[in-house]
């Protein structure tokens, strides 16, 4: 199968390594989240020569496995951070703007239980506040329900101890594709990206001061010494590990929580709304419908695990069942009933003394001897800012050496990639025209909906592998509507595993697990043949998904 000649093209990945091994940086990132992306296209936006590296794949770790909203964080009022309430509140609008197609405003209710966390009063004066601090839209203010109101918008709603609830707006995400698309937006800017390129050692001149990074390729197996200016550590829960390497771990360090959330039918579970929600352990609890199925979550705990594939535990996945039961009790929600599941490391600021849903999620900058940046804590919500922040300080400190100015930020009027639709307002003239072309072209209406919501304004490329490529798709015994996301994935996204495709470019091995089983063997048969995988990479392929997949739905005894 011949392969375009793209810059964030899995074929092309030594390429673009060979590339940066004889660039002259400006600034190199470790860390392929939502952070790590959010600066690498803020420094490129600003004319700085980029560069990012990810020891996995992009947003393998925190990144994809979040509650996958773009929230205000309303209960952060109530531990009284007015500031990052905000901030981030007002983000939303800016993220939603630049990317309708993965983030869509969602209502959510939150029901007031007599002895809750919030009270009638209190609910109503909070999400007042709320709506005042964030900036929100005159038509998505928040509404109060009383009693009959709130069971009518969400009939599942216990009947015991309701007082009313709150109505008020919040913006669900893909979180792994927001990530994708700010990092697709840098590298069609001229940034370059690498997945699967670990950082094994950091380089230092003469007075100690850092200047490159040495990546090893974890997929072909050879190392390359890139050089920049300034290097920035956006490793998330690996942020420590890399200040040791880089011995500055001194002063605050990270305290890991694990975060679980849980997948059911909708037919199972027959949610209309949103819902945020009390649990008896006086934490609180999100129900999010998403296509044909409802998540729920989050946990909160204390985690010393494996960083790479944390697991849902006995214990999680009964205390979300729990949880369901509690506020849904006609429901009656069973273990048997969880179809998939996920569990995220959160890496936040140790803060003596505070358990983990009391720990701030505040962000912080670490400088080191060394020249070393680290970017640790902070939330999905308010990645554009935290880049603001480092790329700011990074200007500053190459403009002392170099003479050399630069622009401010102005990432907040910068539509990322499958974003060029002219905001939500041209998104919602865009999407009927785009689903009509994708029905035209063979694909079911609800296909063609997801496709388009997925892909946004690049859902162009994907139509036009379906179109022309048809032959090649019943080489590799793939169906069209198979075979086009999975070759935009690997050509145009850089994929490079299977477990790439149906967990991070699609979602499915969290929201579709019966479609990921039965594409998994086609797929990295298809695969094998895109990258030219031996039978022994293709075992290992075969393997990895079938681990992954037993993770996603079988829960661990203990962490």
């Amino acid at each position: 199968m011949t392969t375009m000649a793209l810059p964030f093209s899995s074929p092309r990945r030594s390429d673009v390594l060979t590339s940066l091994e004889m660039a002259d940086l400006d600034l190199l990132i470790i860390g392929g989240g939502v952070t790590g992306a959010g600066i690498l296209l803020d420094a490129t936006v600003r004319g700085m020569s980029a560069a990012l590296v990810e020891m996995q794949d992009f947003a393998a770790g925190t990144s994809s496995r979040s509650t996958k909203l773009v929230h205000g964080g309303l209960r952060y009022l109530k531990q009284l951070e007015v500031a990052l309430v905000a901030e981030v509140g007002k983000e939303r609008a800016i993220v939603y703007e630049n990317g309708p197609h993965v983030t869509t405003p969602e209502w959510m209710l939150l029901p007031i239980i007599r002895g809750g966390t919030y009270g009638l009063l209190a609910s109503s004066f909070g999400l007042r506040v709320y709506d005042f601090l964030a900036g929100v839209k005159r038509e998505e203010r928040r509404q109060m329900l009383d009693v009959a109101q709130a069971r009518a918008k969400e009939p599942l709603l216990r009947e015991d101890g309701l007082r009313g609830a709150g109505y008020y707006v919040e913006y669900r995400t893909d979180d792994a594709r927001l990530t994708l698309e700010i990092l697709k937006e840098a590298v069609a800017r001229g940034a370059r990206a690498v997945n699967y390129a670990k950082a094994t050692q950091l380089l230092y001149n003469e007075e100690g001061k850092l200047i490159g990074v040495e990546v090893r390729d974890q997929v072909h197996g050879r190392s390359y010494r890139l050089h920049a200016r300034k290097v920035v550590n956006a490793t998330g829960p690996w942020v420590d590990q890399l200040r040791e390497m880089d011995r500055s771990k001194t002063g605050k360090t990270l305290h890991l929580t694990k975060g679980v959330h849980i997948v059911v039918d909708r037919q199972r579970f027959a949610l209309h709304n949103a819902v945020y929600f009390d649990v008896p352990d006086g934490r609180m609890v999100f129900a999010i419908p998403r296509g044909r199925k409802v998540y729920v979550g989050t946990t909160d705990t204390n985690y010393d695990g494996d960083l790479v594939h944390p697991r849902m535990t006995t214990d999680d996945l009964n205390y979300l069942v729990q949880a369901v039961n509690f506020m849904f009790p006609s429901v009656q929600l069973s273990p048997q009933d969880v179809e998939s599941s996920w569990a995220g490391v959160r890496p936040l600021i140790h803060e003596e003394g505070k358990g983990p849903s009391e720990i701030s999620r505040k962000d912080e900058i670490f400088h080191s001897p060394s020249g070393l940046l680290t970017i640790a804590g902070g939330k999905l919500t308010g990645y554009r800012k935290m880049a603001e922040k480092v790329v700011n300080q990074v200007a500053q400190e190459i403009s002392a050496v170099t003479g050399r100015t630069f622009p401010p930020c102005t990432t907040d009027r910068v539509p990322i990639s499958g974003g060029h639709t002219g905001g939500s307002a041209g998104f919602a003239e865009y999407f009927p025209r785009a689903v009509a072309e994708g029905v035209r072209l063979g694909l079911s209406d609800d296909e063609a909906r997801t496709w388009v919501q997925r892909y946004g304004s690049n859902v162009d490329v994907v139509f036009d592998i379906l179109r022309n490529r048809s032959n090649e798709a019943a080489a590799v015994q793939l169906p069209p509507n198979v075979f086009a996301p999975l070759a935009y994935s690997v050509e145009y996204e850089m994929a490079v595993t299977a477990e790439d495709f149906f967990t991070r470019r699609t979602g499915s091995t969290w929201f579709d697990i019966a479609w990921v089983r039965q594409w998994k063997d086609p797929v990295i048969h298809a695969m094998a043949h895109m990258l030219h995988w031996d039978d022994e990479t293709r075992e290992t392929q075969r393997v990895q998904m079938e681990t992954r997949l037993t993770e996603a739905t079988t829960p661990a005894e203990a962490d």
